[in-house]
């Protein structure tokens, strides 16, 4: 989360593990190890540049995970998702009312 610049306190992560015959692409069994990583982040906290660079890092990540010395499917997927600060935040607070409070505070 580092290239991102996120809190890593409030950062969570779950991971899935399916059995390569519920992986398809293009309606054939998965012939490679195949990943699909998405991750959400509050919309407009991160440029372009930010998110290119992490889905890269994260699809290097997963190849040297999942397939060393091999390749991933082609079909492997990093998504970074963006969503509304008023609709999404954690214990109970949205991302826009974090935001709206820190400006109230004083420097």
């Amino acid at each position: 989360m580092e290239l991102l610049g996120k809190k890593r306190e409030v950062t969570a992560v779950v991971i899935e593990n399916l059995p390569a015959a519920q992986w398809h692409i293009g309606g054939e069994p998965v012939a490679l190890p195949t990943a699909l990583l998405e991750i959400s982040i509050t919309e407009g906290t991160n440029t372009d540049g930010e998110k290119a660079a992490f889905i890269a890092a994260a699809f290097a990540e997963l190849q040297r995970q999942l397939a060393p010395g091999a390749a991933l499917a082609n079909a492997s997927y990093v998504i970074v998702r963006e969503l509304p600060a008023q609709n999404w935040g954690y214990a109970g607070t949205t991302q826009l009312a974090r935001r709206q409070q820190a400006l109230l505070l004083p420097a």
